[in-house]
């Protein structure tokens, strides 16, 4: 990060917050108690942000935000009520505790409902070091913005708009709370920067960009270098073309790869798995992926993008592998998911946390060096996935490759297949890590796919 970006220490007041809202989950649980519920949790949150939005070379938008929620959810034996407020006078508390009940008196029993077991609830909560405030005023992040926008424009003269540069800070503060005694407090930041650039005139135009994110603000990459990142994206894509359709290697791009393993986890999910709605039904313990092929679940990661020592209903956090030499080790489940399978939670309610995808290869250049003919992708259009059966097919754009080299810019293609048979044809994963998701893993070399474009 350029030097010229300052990050004062700002007036914390986190602690104090998470003291308050420890106190208020503490007062809804004492009402659910009196409303005659068995069993209940809290989750209360406040968050603080300020996002800026410039176009060339003018504001667009400045906007401060501050919001809080608090969600209750009561449960009388199986039956549950859930109700939530932004209100914090006593009687609209009571009036949301009040509402959650009448819920869960009127609705039927569900046997999977209820709390996450008690024994498994997070006692250590170890400083993740997700909390670094940055205390950026709107004058400043608007000067931030406009340099990462001109930089893009300035260049190259092939730049003829944008659609302009965007900075972005939040911070969140938020407490989990239960009747097994569980009280769970949680703080953490994020940053970004980002412009997007449009090159060329009419039909021509082609448009790109890059941003940078953190959990600092030291993080954030010089607004200058996104600028110009943007810039030699969006003009290395004028001029495409189309390709022959037939089937090709097909290399994935780091920031797109990683929507490959988005498909795996919607497809390991327990709300799929218990409603049959997914292609990897019964895949537990089987080979999907090569046998070099991992992927590690790192919750518990210093500074890491989604890290944290307890999932959304405090169950305990900790390190595990999802994927080992190329074997399905698991599903991901929370509480309600795990007995409607007839498992245990895997400590997922409410999503995954750091991924680590194992490596086989050198960077992007090398991957393309060992390529004679195929297709790099970009970027990926549409949603056509199938979830249940797993048939692939999206609109995708990026590079064609001849000789291990970038020959010319693709646009309107198509690359299909199956998820299944994709992800056995994974031939390498590089060392080219975006570490801008919480999805760490570089590009992903397929070894064939069908690529449909303009051309028999």
């Amino acid at each position: 990060m350029n030097a010229s970006i300052s990050v004062p220490a700002p007036a914390d007041t986190s602690l104090a917050r998470l003291d308050h809202l420890s106190d208020l989950s503490a007062r809804l649980l004492d009402m659910a108690r009196a409303g005659g519920a068995s069993q209940a949790e809290v989750s209360c949150n406040e968050e603080r942000g300020l996002n800026v939005n410039v176009r060339m070379g003018e504001v667009e938008t400045v906007e401060s935000t501050r919001d809080r929620g608090i969600a209750v959810t009561v449960y009388f034996g199986q039956r549950k009520g859930s109700a939530s407020t932004a209100d914090l006078r006593e009687d609209s508390l009571q009036a949301t505790v009040d509402q959650a009940c009448a819920i869960a008196r009127y609705t039927e029993d569900d046997e999977a409902a209820g709390l996450a077991d008690a024994e498994g609830m997070a006692r250590e909560f170890p400083d993740l070091d997700l909390w670094h405030p940055w205390e950026i005023d709107a004058d400043r992040a608007v000067d931030l913005a406009l340099a990462c926008e001109a930089a893009g424009r300035d260049a190259d003269a092939r730049i003829r708009n944008s659609d302009g540069a965007s900075v972005g800070t939040g911070e969140s503060v938020s407490v989990y709370a239960n009747s097994h005694g569980f009280i769970g407090r949680e703080r953490s930041t994020h940053h970004s920067l980002g412009c997007a650039l449009i090159a060329g005139e009419g039909d021509g135009m082609q448009r790109d960009g890059w941003y940078t994110t953190g959990l600092s603000g030291q993080d954030l990459d010089d607004p200058k270098s996104v600028g110009r990142r943007a810039a030699e994206r969006t003009v290395a894509r004028l001029q495409p073309r189309s390709v022959p359709t037939g089937q090709y290697p097909v290399l994935y791009s780091a920031e797109v790869a990683r929507s490959l393993i988005g498909h795996l986890l919607g497809a390991v999910s327990g709300g799929a798995l218990y409603r049959r709605a997914s292609f990897l039904l019964d895949h537990a313990g089987q080979q999907i992926f090569p046998e070099w092929f991992s992927i590690e679940e790192l919750p518990r990661l210093r500074r890491g993008l989604r890290s944290g020592s307890f999932d959304a209903e405090g169950t305990a956090t900790r390190d595990s592998m999802l994927v080992q030499a190329g074997v399905l080790e698991r599903y991901v489940l929370g509480s309600y998911s795990a007995r409607k399978l007839g498992l245990k939670t895997t400590a997922n309610a409410g999503g995954v946390h750091n991924l680590k995808v194992s490596t086989n290869a050198g960077g992007l250049d090398t991957l393309l060096g060992g390529m004679t003919r195929g297709l790099l992708v970009t970027e990926l259009m549409g949603q056509g996935v199938n979830p249940v059966t797993g048939d692939y097919s999206r609109g995708a754009g990026g590079f064609w490759v001849e000789n291990g080299q970038l020959a010319y810019p693709v646009d309107n293609v198509t690359v299909a297949g199956n998820l299944k048979d994709m992800f056995r044809s994974i031939e390498a994963v590089g060392t080219d890590v975006d570490r801008r998701s919480h999805i760490a893993m570089g590009s992903v070399l397929l070894g064939r796919m069908m690529v449909a474009g303009g051309e028999a």
